[in-house]
C-alpha cells in the first residue's frame, strides 16, 4: 500500500479503513508513506517489487500528468504483477497500457458540484445574515489544494459556477472573491499538500486587512478538502468568529472527516462532502481479494459503479451538513 502522505487527513481514514480491510482478508501487507515526495514514493514501489510484493496498490503522489503513474504502471508490468491505483484520478492512457491495472476513486467533478448545490442553497436561505455589510454580494474565499491536480481544478471551478448558477436562478448576485487583485480569484497550498497550516496562513492574514469593522469582511469560505476548513477555521476563531455562539462564517470542505463533522455540531462549519473512506477500502479489497486468488484484477465489481470504457470504479460523494 503507497500512500501519497499519511498526513493527509482523509488519506488517514482510508487507511484505517483499508488496514482492517486487509487484515480481515488475511493478507500480508506493508504501508509506505512517500510524504509528497514523487521520487521517494517510485523508489519504494521498486523496493517493494525486489521484496516479492506481488500486488501494488498506490495513491500516486503526482497527477497533474499521468507520468507519474505510467512509471508505476510500467514497472508493475515489468514485474508482471498487478497495480491498482486509488483516490488521486489520472488519464485513461495508462490503464490502456497494461491489462492488469484498475483505479478506485471518485468521479473528480462531482465533489465540486455538490458543495456549489450546498453553499448556494445555504446562501439563498441565509443570504442577509451572512452579507455583513449589506451590499447585496457574498465576498468569499477559495483554498485551493493543488495546482494542476483534477480534484481540485474541478472542485474550484464548479463550488463557484454551481453556487453562482442558485444565487442568480433566485435573485441574488454572484458571488464576488474577496481580494480584486487576485485574478486567479483561489489561494493555493504552495506545496501541494491541501493543509490545514497553509489556509491558516492565508485566513489569518486576509483577516487583517478583511474585516467587519473596514466593511469587507470575507463572508463565505470554500475550501478543497476539510483539513483547510479546519486551518480556515482556527484563524477565524483568532478574529473572534466561528465560536459556536457568535458571528459564523459559513465554512464548506471536502472529505466529512471525524474532525469536520465535529465542528458541523459545534456550529463552526456549515458543511462537507462526504467523501467515503470505507466504500473506497471496500471496492480495493475486493481487488485485492481477486490479486489473490489469481482471479482478473477487475472480477467481481459488477455491483460497483465502473466507468464503460476503462478499469475505473467510481465511488459516489454525498453533502453532509449534520
Amino acid at each position: 500500500m503507497f500512500y501519497y502522505n499519511f498526513a493527509d487527513a482523509y488519506i488517514t481514514t482510508v487507511r484505517t479503513a483499508m488496514d482492517k480491510q486487509l487484515d480481515e482478508l488475511g493478507v500480508q501487507y506493508q504501508n509506505f508513506d512517500a510524504q509528497n515526495n514523487q521520487g521517494e514514493q517510485l523508489n519504494q514501489v521498486n523496493t517493494a517489487i525486489s521484496d516479492g510484493y506481488n500486488l501494488l496498490v498506490v495513491n500516486v503522489v503526482e497527477n497533474a500528468s499521468p507520468d507519474a503513474a505510467q512509471n508505476i504502471t510500467d514497472a508493475a508490468k515489468a514485474a508482471g504483477i498487478p497495480v491498482v491505483f486509488f483516490n488521486r484520478d489520472f488519464d485513461v492512457s495508462v490503464l490502456e497500457s497494461y491489462e492488469e491495472t484498475a483505479f478506485v476513486g471518485t468521479d473528480p467533478a462531482e465533489a465540486g458540484h455538490m458543495q456549489g448545490k450546498a453553499a448556494g442553497e445555504y446562501l439563498v436561505k441565509n443570504y442577509d445574515k451572512v452579507d455583513l455589510n449589506g451590499d447585496g454580494k457574498i465576498s468569499y474565499v477559495m483554498f485551493k489544494g493543488q495546482e494542476g491536480n483534477p480534484e481540485a481544478e474541478y472542485r474550484t471551478q464548479y463550488a463557484v459556477e454551481d453556487c453562482d448558477a442558485l444565487l442568480t436562478e433566485n435573485g441574488k448576485e454572484p458571488l464576488e472573491f474577496y481580494d480584486p487583485a487576485n485574478t486567479d480569484k483561489y489561494l493555493v497550498d504552495r506545496n501541494g499538500t491541501w493543509a490545514a497550516s497553509a489556509s491558516n496562513e492565508y485566513m489569518t492574514t486576509a483577516l487583517s486587512a478583511y474585516s467587519e469593522a473596514s466593511n469587507n469582511m470575507i463572508e463565505l469560505v470554500i475550501c478543497n478538502n476539510d483539513g483547510m476548513a479546519e486551518g480556515a477555521i482556527t484563524a477565524l476563531n483568532t478574529a473572534g468568529y466561528n465560536d459556536g455562539t457568535g458571528t459564523t462564517i459559513p465554512v464548506f470542505g471536502v472529505d466529512a472527516t471525524r474532525a469536520a463533522k465535529d465542528l458541523i455540531a459545534a456550529g463552526k462549519m456549515t458543511g462537507t462532502i462526504k467523501q467515503d473512506a470505507d466504500g473506497m477500502a471496500s471496492a480495493l479489497a475486493t481487488l485485492v481479494e481477486n490479486a489473490a486468488s489469481g482471479a482478473d484484477v477487475m472480477a467481481n465489481t459488477d455491483s460497483l459503479n465502473v466507468d464503460e470504457d476503462c478499469a475505473k470504479i467510481r465511488i459516489p460523494y454525498g453533502i453532509y451538513t449534520g
